[in-house]
């Protein structure tokens, strides 16, 4: 995934124990979706793997969007 110049400049760069607590998955998902390319954008720093804020939000509202949650979409 890319990161747009924005979002890069702005905010905090999250390392990936803070995503976790963010996202409630545990560290070595996060790992596995970085590697398949699935996960919220992220980019080394150094030895760190970090995740601008703002992505991390967007990735997430996408995520949401694709499994239906907000739409009003109720089962019945």
């Amino acid at each position: 995934m890319s990161l747009t110049a924005p979002a890069a400049e702005t905010g905090r760069l999250l390392l990936m124990a803070e995503v976790a607590e963010i996202t409630r998955m545990p560290v070595d998902t996060l790992r596995y979706l970085r590697h398949t390319g699935d996960g919220p954008p992220s980019f080394r720093l150094g030895r760190r793997v970090v995740y601008p804020e703002p992505e991390l939000h967007r990735w997430i509202a996408a995520r949401a969007r694709k499994e239906g949650v907000g739409s009003g979409a109720r089962a019945g």
